[in-house]
């Protein structure tokens, strides 16, 4: 072959290499169309991501009227104790056919990326995809690390490992948040619970006998389609929770919150905190505040209020905590009933928002003593 018919072989390569890549993004944007939303469930053996393996996960591609497109279901093995089948309902034999997160992680990529992704509860559901991806990617990097060492000292190296990517949603919606949004009260936050508050057709949130004998896998199909259903209530009725998962990060717990919230958190107080806030009274810069979930804005308003304001952020209720910026009053529970019960006052979201445009000055903290 001459070297001319050796370049037109090379530029005929790249030219079919071309083609094929633009026909491959054809394909994939035509998929996202006809399946623009993917809805997502998952189980854990705990709450936490850092302490915590997630167990199974579940999904389905849902048409632009919410309709099942594409699904799938997966049982890991995480070599860890996945808890008492009562929990997962995972039996031993499913467990023994178990996959690494590693395994199918290309496939939630294909499933997820560049699609509105339906949660309930974002910063645990997420903060289990975030955290299993980048584990998984964390141990190919090491094995091909390990292969090429075998390479250089002779040794026939194996392939490399392309496990993929953290997934790439176009938008996160959490059903959740989008309810808190809509001053929904819940007495009962899980999706089942929910769905009851909203009137969406669902089974009892109670568990049963009958229940019990039900497959693992056709409860987590289940509870991922009444997510979807949840979603398309909730649009109807008003104002999503939609976040942008750029603007997501781990905090100690690996949940997925907001850069702002978990910066806050992880700030070092530079004033002294000078106690409990009194009603009616102003706010002193220092005063430790705590938000509940139980408020109509987007949390971020009320923590970036509160860094504005030289106030001290946190995520824990202590005997320390100033106030707590929470809507509900009756028939209340988590933080806002542990402050109530401490003698911590509640304010109102819009309350705060009034209450810190008049901040006194605090009194910086004495570095030596620190």
């Amino acid at each position: 072959m001459t070297t001319s018919e050796k370049y037109g072989v090379q530029n005929q390569s790249r030219q079919d290499n071309v083609r094929n890549s633009v026909d491959s993004e054809l394909e994939r944007q035509q998929a996202i169309e006809a399946a623009p939303y993917v809805s997502v469930t998952i189980q854990s053996s705990g709450i936490h991501p850092s302490t915590s393996r997630m167990i199974t996960i579940d999904l389905v591609t849902l048409s632009p009227r919410l309709e099942p497109v594409e699904t799938f279901h997966a049982v890991l093995d995480s070599k860890t104790d996945p808890g008492p089948f009562h929990l997962h309902g995972v039996t031993e034999e499913e467990f023994a056919g178990a996959k690494k997160f590693g395994q199918i992680l290309k496939s939630l990529d294909r499933l997820i990326d560049g699609r509105t992704l339906l949660i309930h509860n974002v910063a645990r559901s997420w903060g289990f995809i975030v955290s299993e991806a980048k584990r998984a990617m964390n141990d190919a990097a090491r094995a091909n690390r390990n292969n090429n060492r075998g390479n250089r000292r002779g040794g026939r190296g194996r392939r490399r490992q392309r496990v993929g990517h953290i997934p790439k949603p176009l938008v996160i919606v959490d059903t959740l948040a989008s309810a808190r949004r809509q001053a929904i009260v819940l007495d009962d936050v899980r999706t089942r619970g929910v769905a009851a508050t909203l009137g969406v057709e669902a089974p009892a949130a109670q568990a049963s006998v009958a229940r019990a004998q039900v497959p693992h896998r056709e409860l987590c199909r289940e509870e991922t389609l009444l997510v979807a259903r949840l979603y398309g209530s909730l649009k109807r009725s008003g104002p999503l929770a939609e976040i942008d998962p750029q603007s997501l990060r781990a905090d100690k717990f690996g949940l997925q919150r907001s850069i702002i919230r978990v910066q806050a958190q992880e700030a070092t107080p530079t004033l002294v905190n000078p106690g409990t806030y009194e009603p009616g009274k102003t706010l002193i810069a220092g005063m430790e505040v705590v938000v509940a979930p139980e408020i109509e804005m987007d949390p971020d308003i009320i923590i970036q209020a509160c860094v504005d304001a030289d106030l001290s952020y946190s995520e824990k209720l202590t005997r320390q905590t100033s106030v707590v910026v929470c809507n509900q009053t009756r028939d209340i529970d988590g933080k806002a009933m542990h402050a109530q019960r401490k003698g911590i006052p509640l304010l109102s979201d819009v309350a705060f928002l009034a209450a810190v445009k008049r901040v006194k000055e605090g009194k910086k903290v004495d570095v030596e003593k620190r």
